[in-house]
C-alpha cells in the first residue's frame, strides 16, 4: 500500500504544484474513479477464494452492513461536536469514512501471515461494504428525506444488486464453460467483461452496481472455468493498473495548498474513526459471533482507508454540497497519514495479538485447460514452498478414478512418473482428468497440500 501512496505523490507532482497540469473537474474525477473502483472490485471478487471467506460469511456481512451504519452514526455525532459541522454534513463525513478500502485491504493482507479466518473476514468486508457506503453518501449528499421509505430503498438496492451479481456470475460461468472461444487470451477478457456487465445491470436496475460487480467476480472466480489461473493473473494485472491510475488521478486532482487546511480536521476525523467509531462498530456487529477480544481488536485496527473514501468524497463535491472541499481535503490527509500508520503496523499488531502465522504456506494454484474432444481437462499444478505435497509418493496421492498424473517437470526436465515417484517443492504436475472427476481431483490435491497424504483422516476435505 505505501507504494500506491507513491503514485498519489506522482499525481500531485504532475498537478499544479509540480509540472503545472491543471485538473480540477470533480465530475470527471468521480466518473473515472468509479470506473477504477469497478475494476478493483472485479479483481477482488475474481481472486477471492470461496473456501477462505465461507467461514467468515456472517462476520463479513455484519461488518459490511451493521458496522457501516454504526460508523456513520458514531463518527457523524462525534464530528458534529468536535468540528462544529451541520448534522447532515457530519453524517456525510461519517459515510465517506465508513468504507474500508478494497485496494488497501487486498494489497496489505496478501502475504501478511494473518490467519485465514481473519483475512477472509476483512477481504469479504472490504469487497461488500463499498456498496452500502456509496448508497449512504449518495443519499446524504442529495439531501434525501428520512422517512419510512428510505430503509426500503436501501434494502432494495442491496438486495437487487446482490441478486443481479449472483445471477450474472452464474450465467457467465455457464456460458464460459460451454463456449469454445477462438483464443485462450479471450477467456480472461470475457470473465472481466461479465463483471463490468454486472455493474451496468445493477445501475440500470437502480440497484447497487458495486455489489453486483464484486459478487459476479466472486462466483466466476470460484467456478470451474477454463484457464482459471490465467484469468486470475489477468484480473490482478487489471486491478493494479486501476489502482495506480486511480491514485495518480486523485493526486492530480488534489490541491497541496488546500491540504494544509485539511490537516487538523483530517487528523481529528481519522482519530475519531480509528479509536471510537471503528471499535464500537466492530464490538456491536460482532456480538452474535462471540469473537475473541484479540480478533476484535485486530479487526478494529485493520479498517484501512484508501482510495475509496477519496472517490466517495468527490460525490458531494460534484453535487455542490457546502463544505465538500473541506471534506475532500481532510480525507486526503486521513488516507495518507493513517494508511502509513495502520498499514505499517498491521503485521506487528497481528503478531502481538498472537494472530499471525508467518510460516503458513502459500495456497496451491490449480489451473485448467479443457480438452473438449476428449471430454477431459488438463490440470496444471506448481508445488509451492511449504506445501505438504513435498515428499508425497504418487501412490499416496490417491487421485479419484478417472484422474492421473501424466507428466512431472522438475528442474527443467520432464518425465513420465510411476507410482514410486516422489513429489518435491518446485515440481510442476500435469494431471489429466475426466470432466466428471475434475472437482474431486482438485479437492484431493488441495487436501493433501494442506494436511499431507493422511488428509482425510485429519478431517481435511479440500473444500
Amino acid at each position: 500500500m505505501p507504494s500506491l501512496l507513491i503514485y498519489l505523490g506522482i499525481g500531485v507532482l504532475l498537478g499544479g504544484a509540480g509540472l503545472g497540469i491543471e485538473f480540477d473537474n470533480p465530475e470527471i474525477t468521480q466518473s473515472l474513479g468509479m470506473a477504477a473502483l469497478v475494476m478493483i472490485l472485479a479483481e477482488g471478487g475474481l481472486t477471492t477464494r470461496w473456501e477462505s471467506v465461507r467461514p467468515a460469511l456472517g462476520p463479513g456481512i455484519a461488518l459490511s452492513t451493521v458496522a457501516i451504519a454504526i460508523t456513520v452514526l458514531v463518527a457523524g455525532t462525534a464530528l458534529h461536536w468536535l468540528l462544529d459541522l451541520d448534522w447532515q454534513v457530519a453524517l456525510l463525513w461519517g459515510a465517506v469514512l465508513a468504507s474500508t478500502d478494497a485496494a488497501a485491504v487486498f494489497s496489505m493482507l496478501r502475504g501478511s501471515g494473518i490467519n485465514r479466518r481473519l483475512s477472509g473476514t476483512l477481504e469479504l468486508e472490504s469487497g461488500l461494504n463499498d456498496a452500502p457506503a456509496y448508497i449512504a453518501v449518495v443519499l446524504l449528499a442529495g439531501g434525501a428525506a428520512v422517512d419510512w421509505a428510505l430503509p426500503l430503498q436501501v434494502v432494495y438496492q442491496l438486495g437487487a444488486g446482490a441478486a443481479i451479481g449472483l445471477a450474472l456470475g452464474w450465467l457467465g460461468a455457464q456460458a464460459l464453460r460451454r463456449i469454445a472461444l477462438p483464443a485462450t487470451g479471450l477467456y480472461p477478457l470475457a470473465t472481466v467483461a461479465v463483471c463490468v456487465v454486472a455493474y451496468s445491470g445493477g445501475q440500470l436496475a437502480q440497484a447497487s452496481g458495486l455489489l453486483a460487480t464484486y459478487l459476479a467476480g466472486l462466483v466466476l472466480g470460484n467456478a470451474n472455468l477454463p484457464h482459471r489461473g490465467d484469468t486470475r493473473s489477468f484480473a490482478e494485472g487489471i486491478g493494479w493498473i486501476a489502482q495506480i491510475g486511480l491514485f495518480v488521478l486523485l493526486g492530480l486532482f488534489a490541491s497541496p495548498e488546500r491540504l494544509v487546511g485539511g490537516i487538523v480536521p483530517g487528523l481529528v476525523a481519522g482519530v475519531v474513526v480509528l479509536v471510537l467509531a471503528r471499535p464500537v462498530s466492530v464490538l456491536v456487529s460482532m456480538l452474535p459471533f462471540r469473537l475473541p477480544w484479540r480478533e476484535q481488536v485486530f479487526l478494529s485496527w485493520a479498517g484501512l482507508r484508501g482510495a475509496v473514501p477519496i472517490v466517495l468524497a468527490t460525490i458531494p463535491l460534484a453535487q455542490g454540497v457546502p463544505g465538500a472541499e473541506r471534506l475532500l481535503d481532510a480525507v486526503f490527509v486521513i488516507v495518507i497519514v493513517f494508511t502509513l500508520v495502520q498499514g505499517a503496523l498491521l503485521s506487528p499488531v497481528a503478531r502481538v495479538l498472537g494472530l499471525s502465522s508467518p510460516s503458513e504456506p502459500e495456497e496451491i494454484e490449480v489451473d485448467a485447460a479443457p480438452l473438449d474432444e476428449l471430454g477431459a481437462v488438463l490440470l496444471q499444478i506448481a508445488i509451492p514452498s511449504g506445501s505438504r505435497l513435498h515428499g508425497v509418493y504418487l501412490r499416496e496421492l490417491r487421485l479419484p478414478s478417472g484422474s492421473g498424473v501424466s507428466l512431472i517437470v522438475r528442474d527443467g526436465r520432464s518425465f513420465t512418473p510411476d507410482t514410486r515417484a516422489r513429489l518435491q517443492t518446485g515440481d510442476r504436475l500435469l494431471i489429466v482428468t475426466t470432466s466428471q472427476a475434475r472437482s474431486a481431483a482438485e479437492r484431493r490435491i488441495r487436501a493433501v497440500d494442506r494436511a499431507g497424504p493422511l488428509a482425510k483422516w485429519k478431517g481435511e476435505s479440500g473444500d
